[in-house]
């Protein structure tokens, strides 16, 4: 290289907290098109099998046009899309809320996503803050097919760099049964039970009943990596055992859910579709070699306008190993080192 040449910088590392805004929007690189394959690799990755999700034929006897992808296949399609530019640099993604799937995706549908900042609060130690985004997915028609509001811890570069005005939004504790967005043409008049696997209809759950999913899947390293490239979440954490002391790789949260998710299939094998995430914590982190059980505690019912179809409020909790179910938190209400998620969402169901 002559002397006098100056390397240009092409790469991207991601941004730091001092350099997000509120109000800033970011367009979000690079769209996906989803086919039959991530359906077929997420059900080798997930012991998933709700029945909508799995067979065309059942999702056309409930009013579909075929089986949409899954709503995880959704939910981690946008979220990787948002990583290069919202949480490269972050420390923790701490939570979920507001959170509505808009319509179904379905194979050949292309995916894009964009983020608002919403919120910024530096923490106490300058050297790190939370950024809130809004993020929204949309397809090849530039139709929204889900939204949702994340907050991530992310660490600052220049630490010296003057802490933001801070603005911390206002979020609701749930969405609305009113506001749920049903996929066109769905109902569950001629709904098969035995086909779905259980027998179990939304007046069989009682609000306040808890519901131990029994089996648990051991995370291999090589399965959360395969799944978090499926969808090109670029986190360095999850990937390279540099950035952390203890030069372990950190279970992308996702992967939690999506396995939480499809261990609820024991006992809620009827909650076809998640259309709504009302809140979501990953209390604490999950590494290759911690098997992760789950458990559903019954929030709330509510009906909905299409023929047969209910929804239910569902709290899923992933642990690791220990099988307390019904423990969250201890007295001073810190999650129990077990606790690896929390989340809150709607189901659709037959009534």
């Amino acid at each position: 290289m002559p002397k006098d040449a100056r390397a240009a910088t092409k790469t991207n590392p991601g941004r730091f907290f001092e350099d997000y805004r509120v109000g800033q929007v970011i367009e979000h690189a690079v769209p996906r098109t989803v086919s039959g394959g991530e359906r077929a690799l997420y059900h080798a990755l997930y012991p998933a099998r709700h029945a909508v999700y799995s067979s065309d034929e059942f999702a056309r006897a409930c009013g579909l046009r075929e089986s949409p992808m899954d709503d995880m296949i959704t939910f981690h399609t946008v979220f990787g899309k948002s990583v290069p530019d919202v949480s490269l640099n972050a420390v923790a993604n701490l939570g979920y809320a507001e959170g509505r799937f808009h319509q179904p995706v379905w194979q050949g549908d292309t995916l894009r996503a964009r983020s608002e900042v919403i919120g910024l609060k530096q923490n106490s130690s300058g050297k790190t803050g939370v950024v809130y985004v809004r993020t929204e997915g949309r397809n090849q028609h530039g139709t929204v097919v889900l939204d949702y509001v994340r907050w991530v811890m992310v660490r600052k570069n220049d630490v010296d760099a003057p802490a933001p005005e801070t603005v911390v939004p206002e979020l609701a504790g749930a969405v609305d049964p009113s506001a749920l967005i049903l996929p066109e043409g769905l109902e569950f008049s001629q709904y098969d039970f035995t086909l779905a696997g259980e027998r179990h209809r939304l007046g069989d759950y009682a609000v306040g009943e808890v519901i131990d999913h029994v089996d648990g899947v051991t995370i291999e390293e090589a399965e959360h990596m395969m799944a978090t490239r499926l969808w090109q979440n670029t986190s360095k954490t999850h990937f390279d055992v540099t950035p952390r002391a203890d030069r372990r790789r950190l279970i992308y949260g996702g992967h939690v859910m999506s396995m939480a998710r499809a261990l609820s299939f024991n006992g809620l094998a009827n909650a076809q579709m998640i259309v709504a995430i009302n809140g979501g914590s990953h209390a604490n982190p999950c590494f290759a070699g911690d098997t992760v059980r789950a458990w559903s505690e019954v929030l709330d019912v509510a009906e909905t306008a299409a023929p047969g179809v209910g929804a239910i409020r569902l709290r899923l909790v992933a642990v690791k190993e220990d099988r307390r179910v019904g423990e969250v938190k201890d007295d001073e209400g810190k999650y129990l080192p077990h606790v690896l998620l929390d989340l809150d969402y709607w189901a659709l169901m037959p009534v």
